[in-house]
Parts: structure tokens; C-alpha cells; sequence
């Protein structure tokens, strides 16, 4: 664990280094467009200057990383809204469709994968279709099918907007469902299929025949032994797709109106707003590698071989 944590902090340092000098090196001037075209160049040098555009960037990256290390993540350049705040208040709306999402492709993906490696034949054969369908069909087709068929022409639920949890459950329910099953799709085919392959092949293992001529239930060697093997595939599937839905989300969040962070995100980036910009990037990076963690922690647990 000391290991992958020092690997993730050399992780961050560079994913964060890299988005930093890709932005501060995009054509453009964030101070003209901040005060306009009838600003005079000495205004506009005077901004750029005060924004930090003046210095090069290893200088503006190592200045940006002291506020980081204690907790300003900076003020943003268009809004003088604070970047943590921002983050703070659009960040739930991303978790709650990313991690709804990944435990309803990790149930319903495992679930099926099994079905299809136990029963095999006609299950098993719409398996194949179904995952080709969900790997090779955008989120955002299927995004636009759900508002036009639950939204608009069944109206059961809303096809924009965000209600917060602590508001109204069943209302928050409602109008994260759309949103949750676009992106859940492609990923539940992915762990759909990957379960399904570790399954038939952990079948056929010896010690699996052992167990059922030492008369173990078909169930119990499914649950307790099966699973269990083929677990570890399924979680990496997921700790992939996991990084894929907070990507996807960027458009599906345009798409279903919700203020998360991948709205916030393009918004900036449209704008060069750098400390947005960057607050979402370092966010985004250690969710992921918190998400990797909590996978090895499940992998030890899973399988003893992973602690030697």
C-alpha cells in the first residue's frame, strides 16, 4: 500500500503539471478576454500580470502547487467565485450519477455475467449482442432515447434538472435515473462480459469438478468459490469504467442540465479559466486514485495471494 500511494502521488504531480502547461500554453489571452476589446493594452498587461500570466510556466505551476498544499485551490479568473467552493457544491452531483452508476453496472453486470457463464446457450448467446451494443453505442444516443421515450413521450421523469438529496429524496431519485442508466449501460455490458469469460474458466478448474463429485450444490460452488475467483476481473473492469463514467459524465451532465463538475469543466476550459481548469483536473485525479486504493484493498481481501 506504501508503494501504490507513492506511485499515486508522483501520479498526481504529473497528470496535474501536464493539464496545467497544455492550458497555459493554449493560444489565446484569458486577460483580453476577461476586460474586453475596448480595454487598452497597458490594462490588459496590467491584468496579465496580476493574473500571474507573465511568468513562465514551471514558475506559475510550483506557485499554483504552494496554494494547493495549503487548501487554496485559487479564485476563478472570470467569476472571483472561489475554486474550492465551486467544487464543493458541484462535486456531489458528479458522485451521485458516477457511483449510482458503477454499483448498478457492478450488480446487474456481475449478475448477468453469471447467469450467462452458468447457463450457457440462449442466455449466454444474447450475452455477445448485448455487450457489442453497449461497447459501440455513445452515452449520449442513449441519453437522447431515454429523454425521448421516459421523458417526453411517457413523461414518468423530469428530462433536465437537479434536486438535491437532502431536498427531496424521492425527487433527487427521479432526476438522476436518466442521467445513471446513459452511462450505466456501456458499463455493465464491460462487466457483463468480463465476468462471464472468468466464470467459464474458473469452471473449469479442477478444483471446481472436485467439488461438485464431493456433492457441494451448484449454488454454493457459484457463491462461495466461482464468485469469489472470478471477482478480482470484475473489479478491475469496474475500477476502469469507474474513470470512463466521470469522462462520460462531462456530457451527459450537459445533456441532463445537472450543474456537476464536467459542466463547470468545459465551461472554464472554453473560457482558459486556469484555476477551474486545474481545481477539476486535481479532483478528478484523486478520485480516481483513491478509487484504485480502495481496488487493491478489495483485491487483498479477495485474494490472499495478493498479500505476498
Amino acid at each position: 500500500m506504501l508503494k501504490r500511494i507513492a506511485s499515486a502521488i508522483v501520479l498526481i504531480v504529473v497528470v496535474s503539471f501536464i493539464s496545467f502547461a497544455l492550458t497555459w500554453l493554449t493560444p489565446g489571452d484569458p486577460a483580453r478576454a476577461i476586460l474586453g476589446i475596448s480595454a487598452t493594452d497597458a490594462q490588459v498587461e496590467a491584468k496579465r500580470t496580476a493574473l500571474g500570466l507573465d511568468q513562465n510556466v514551471f514558475a506559475a505551476y510550483i506557485g499554483w502547487v504552494r496554494g494547493v498544499l495549503t487548501g487554496d485551490l485559487g479564485t476563478s479568473w472570470f467569476t472571483n467565485q472561489s475554486v474550492a467552493d465551486s467544487i464543493a457544491t458541484r462535486l456531489p452531483v458528479t458522485l451521485s450519477i458516477t457511483i449510482v452508476a458503477i454499483l448498478l453496472a457492478g450488480v446487474i453486470g456481475v449478475g448477468i455475467g453469471l447467469l450467462a457463464a452458468a447457463r450457457r446457450g440462449a442466455v449466454d448467446s444474447a450475452i455477445q449482442p448485448f455487450a457489442v451494443l453497449g461497447f459501440a453505442v455513445p452515452n449520449f444516443i442513449v441519453a437522447i432515447l431515454l429523454i425521448t421515450v421516459f421523458a417526453i413521450n411517457l413523461r414518468m421523469v423530469p428530462a433536465t434538472g437537479w434536486v438535491d438529496f437532502g431536498s427531496d429524496p424521492s425527487l433527487w431519485a427521479k432526476s438522476i435515473v436518466l442521467p445513471v442508466i446513459a452511462l450505466a449501460i456501456a458499463a455493465t455490458a464491460a462487466v457483463a462480459q468480463q465476468t462471464r469469460n472468468a466464470a467459464i474458466a474458473t469452471m473449469q478448474q479442477d478444483y471446481v469438478r472436485t467439488l461438485r463429485a464431493r456433492g457441494l450444490g451448484t449454488g454454493s460452488i457459484y457463491l462461495k468459490h466461482v464468485l469469489r475467483n472470478s471477482a478480482p476481473v470484475a473489479l478491475t473492469v469496474l475500477s476502469l469504467q469507474f474513470i470512463g463514467l466521470l469522462s462520460g459524465a462531462v456530457v451527459i451532465e450537459y445533456m441532463f442540465a445537472l450543474p456537476g463538475i464536467g459542466a463547470l469543466t468545459v465551461g472554464a476550459a472554453t473560457q482558459q479559466d486556469q484555476p477551474v481548469i486545474q481545481g477539476a483536473v486535481i479532483t478528478v485525479v484523486i478520485a480516481v486514485v483513491v478509487v484504485n486504493l480502495i481496488m487493491d484493498l478489495a483485491y487483498a481481501w479477495l485474494n490472499p495471494k495478493v498479500r505476498s
